[in-house]
Order: C-alpha cells, then structure tokens, then sequence
C-alpha cells in the first residue's frame, strides 16, 4: 500500500479545456449512459514533479479504462523517473475488472506486478461471495495486526477500482461534493480515505481550467498495518497536508485535476492531467 499509495495519488481524471460554470451536486454519472448501451473508452495520463535540491525528479502514469454496459476493465502502468530512490522506487503494472453497476463500480479481478528490481512482488486478488481470495509472490511476511477481516475486504475495492471509481459515484444534492470515503484494499492493507471539502477554487493545470472543489485527504489505516501503525494517520513520505482538486464536469464526473502533498523529504509534490479523452469504446 505504501507504494500504491504514492502512485494512486497520479489516478487524476479531467477533460481538456473544460470550464466548469454549474457546480452544483448531480445525481448523474456517466454510468447511466454506459448503461444505456453506449460503451465508453478513457485514455489518460498524468505527471508528476519535484525537486530534490536543484535536481528534478518526475512521474507518470498512463491508464486505459474500459466501460461497458454490464464490464470494466483497467490498465495502467506507473513509474517514477529521476532520483526516483528519494521519493519512493516503482515501476508497477496495474489491472483490474469487475462489473458496472448503475451507482459504482464492483471490483472481480485485481492484479499488481511490481518490478522496482527488489520484490518485484505480484499480488492477485479474486472477489468472491463471502471472501477475497489472495496471492502474492513472494509472500507478505504477515497480514498485519490485525488483519483484515472477509467483510472488512468486501466492502472495500482494490486500488485502481477505488480511485477510478470514486469519480463515478454520484453526489446527492446537499451532500460533500468531494464524496465518500475511499475504501481500499491491496490483498493486505485496509486503508480509508476520507475528504473534507475546502471550498471551489479556480484551478489551472497543462488539461484544466476552471473551478473544482478542493478537498482535504485524511488517512484511516483500518487493518493490515503492523501493531501501532494504524495510528498514523499519513501517507508513506507525507508529513503535510494532502489535498486533491475535483472538478465537477459537465457529464456528471467528479474527477481530481490537481493533487499536492508536502514530503519529509523533498518538499512539495505536484501531480496534474496531462492528457485524457472520453470516447466510444469502438474509436481507433
């Protein structure tokens, strides 16, 4: 979790040129038209910088999401370039699968394959009725004190679910429009994110520009933590304050355009689109 986390922090989702004049809570989501029958395909990418003294250190991510009526499927690849060894050493491939349902996505199959030349630890994951069946090679040393139990993991979707599904859950009129917490589980940490909105902003990344709610990210380490860990409650190298930007767009997603964190080690982190595309499924 703790290398998800940092990489999980470049799942930001926006569209390009987009101003976003109506911010009031929807019930919509593009769900309901993927639904209806119309497939949906996105393409996105997202970098992120920072300085380690006068040397840059950068990443990227780059994801293909697909929607169908009744699927989904992800894949994504992230990795960080530079004095990468300062800020955290990944090199992960990413995939996941499940069902879309008319208020969220459902996880089924989750697989992460870590190649930072030390592990290089694979974990796959299979929901299923009553458990969350899960490998990992080499295995975890331990599942944490305590442990996450089968309904603890149910309730919860794997990384890339999480993240890319939060924006697809819609927002009652009245409610935070930075959503619910987000619920995740990696095959042996339990982690929640829980937002607290800050206000609209007026942001302006390399693929946004216009308003977006600016939420503050708070940490709950519910299980698969070692004894006393659970009681941190930051990300892995964040010792300030982490907020995310979601912008409300004009298709019923509520998406982060803007995500910054201040490091223990190399100061502020700054993470934004830099290309993404909504289209039908069958477009080359």
């Amino acid at each position: 979790m703790k290398k998800f986390l940092a990489a999980a922090s470049l799942l930001a989702l926006t569209a390009a040129g987009v101003s976003v004049a109506d911010t009031a809570a929807t019930t919509a989501t593009p769900l309901a038209s993927i639904k209806a029958g119309e497939p949906m395909k996105l393409t996105y990418e997202v970098k992120a910088s920072a300085w380690a003294l006068f040397i840059p250190i950068t990443g990227k991510a780059n994801f293909r999401t697909e929607l169908k009526p009744d699927t989904y499927s992800i894949k994504g690849k992230v990795k960080t370039t530079g004095l990468a060894d300062i800020l955290v050493n990944y090199d992960m491939e990413l995939a996941a699968s499940g069902y879309v349902r008319d208020d969220h996505l459902q996880p089924y199959a989750y697989v992460s394959q870590n190649n930072d030349g030390k592990k290089n630890r694979r974990v796959e994951m299979t929901y299923g009725a009553s458990d969350v069946a899960m490998t990992a090679n080499p295995a975890f040393g331990n599942l944490g004190d305590p442990a996450a139990t089968p309904p603890q993991k149910l309730d919860a979707s794997d990384p890339l679910t999480a993240f890319i599904g939060h924006a697809f859950i819609p927002r009652q009129a009245g409610s935070d429009p930075c959503g619910p917490p987000m619920k995740i589980f990696d095959g042996r940490q339990l982690t929640w994110l829980i937002f607290e909105n800050a206000g609209l902003k007026q942001v302006k990344t390399d693929a946004y520009r216009g308003e977006a709610y600016e939420c503050h990210v708070t940490m709950d380490k519910v299980a698969g933590y070692k004894k006393g860990e659970a009681n941190k409650d930051t990300l892995s190298g964040i010792d300030g304050p982490l907020r995310m930007w979601m912008a409300p767009l004009p298709n019923g997603a509520v998406m982060p355009v803007k995500i910054q964190a201040d490091t223990d080690k190399i100061g502020k982190v700054t993470l934004q689109v830099s290309k993404l595309k909504f289209e039908p499924l069958d477009a080359e």
